[in-house]
């Protein structure tokens, strides 16, 4: 018989991926009530380096006294995408593609619904998540949000309050905000194409040649910081 996790009365799950956005995501809402992390494995081609790189996260100094231990669940999308999906085969669209490219059909939805069972599970009282300024997909606006808030609440019994604090920001500003806060970013992973350590132990690194690697050293290098993130190999510009 499995221990089930223990109560969070008043705290704040947070929807976290390991990448920056997410991990300082956690940080900033560590500051106003517990923090329970809760990362849904849906069955994407990333996802067990992504979850390696969360445990190292949550294992940082930094962290590991403000916020619980990692939850994680399961909601496969493996049923409703095809083998052939670029996010199942692990082929992600090229370095200088649009965002609207990367688009992962229901995605935010799968999250928030599984994320809500475990809320109201729990006793959680709030679920934030950390879409960021000029996001694209129909799953990150305010009127989404709202509207899962609403149907959380209704179909779970349970107050919840669906909250995205990052969806007024660029980049540039989680940056700015993480290295207030003294997030680990070299802890973080934004890559849809990571590359397993050399070492064993090592941590992993970024494949420095799909968008979303373009997007964070982008948004390093406006401020004019070094990214502290490992890549495995250079940008192709």
């Amino acid at each position: 018989m499995t221990d089930r996790p223990a109560p969070s009365p008043g705290a704040t799950l947070v929807l976290l991926s390991g990448g920056l956005d997410s991990a300082v995501l956690v940080a900033h809402e560590a500051q106003r009530a517990p923090v329970v992390p809760v990362y849904v494995s849906v069955g994407l081609a990333w996802e067990p380096l992504e979850r390696a790189m969360v445990e190292r996260l949550l294992a940082h100094p930094s962290l590991r006294a403000r916020v619980d231990p990692l939850q994680r669940v399961e909601f496969t999308m493996r049923d409703v995408y095809a083998p052939s999906h670029w996010a199942i085969r692990g082929t992600p669209p090229g370095y200088d593609t649009p965002d609207e490219d990367v688009y992962l059909t229901g995605r935010n939805l799968v999250l928030l619904a599984k994320a809500g069972v475990v809320a109201a599970s729990r006793g959680a009282l709030r679920i934030a998540l950390g879409p960021l300024a000029g996001n694209p997909f129909p799953d990150a606006r305010p009127a989404f949000f709202a509207a899962m808030e609403q149907a959380l609440s209704l179909g779970l019994d349970h107050r919840l309050e669906v909250r995205a604090p990052f969806l007024q920001m660029h980049k540039e500003d989680v940056i700015r905000l993480g290295l207030e806060l003294g997030v680990p970013l070299e802890l973080t992973l934004s890559c849809m194409n990571p590359v397993e350590p050399i070492d064993a132990g090592g941590v992993p690194q970024h494949c420095g040649q799909c968008s979303k690697c373009r997007e964070r050293r982008d948004a390093f290098a406006a401020l004019g910081l070094e990214d502290p993130a490992s890549y495995a190999g250079s940008s192709p510009r």
